[in-house]
């Protein structure tokens, strides 16, 4: 009986090792799936980018940048400016205009001139405005005219050598933020 003993006893310690072997190979297996998943997916993702063409190369063209798409990517740069309250010109009894508006600008510099000029900025809006009616702002029409007219005697202080065209001065467009009559 000693000798059956004996080989049970062998036997139990040759299993424990052939069992981790067992587990190590699975874990390897395991693994090289995943890494072999993992590259399969990435190269379906990178063969089928937006850059690429249908053999897998990047096209030449997309290089080159298009003028046109960078002037549309351009960031606009808006100035906020502070409320004006005027009284309207009379139409029926007294009327007050409460004006808020944004200017887009050509550039940063154009924000610094804003700044330097601001009294006489003021001074002059506040006249064009206090010079209108209450009629001829109510319609939509008579608000465009007015941000026409505001966009024009700014620019005609910024910039009074006319040296930009009146389209492409240093103020592009006047954006009314907030447009109160009462």
């Amino acid at each position: 009986m000693a000798k059956d003993t004996k080989p049970a006893t062998e036997g139990a310690e040759v299993a424990p090792p052939k069992r981790s072997k067992k587990l190590l190979i699975i874990i390897i297996a395991v693994v090289v799936l995943v890494l072999g998943l993992g590259g399969v997916a990435t190269f379906v993702l990178l063969r089928h980018s937006p850059e690429a063409d249908d053999e897998g190369e990047v096209a030449v063209e997309k290089a080159k940048p298009n003028k046109k798409k960078k002037a549309e990517r351009e960031v606009p740069i808006y100035v906020a400016i502070d409320a004006f309250t005027v009284n309207l010109a009379p139409d029926n009894g007294d009327q007050f205009l409460q004006l808020v508006f944004s200017l887009e600008v050509q550039d940063s510099q154009v924000g610094d001139l804003l700044k330097m000029y601001t009294p006489k900025l003021r001074n002059d809006l506040t006249l064009l405005l206090s010079s209108k009616k209450a009629s001829q702002l109510i319609t939509k029409e008579g608000k465009e005219t007015l941000a026409l007219e505001i966009k024009e005697q700014i620019n005609g202080i910024l910039d009074p050598a006319g040296k930009a065209s009146k389209r492409d001065g240093p103020v592009k467009e006047v954006l009314f933020t907030s447009f109160i009559i009462q």
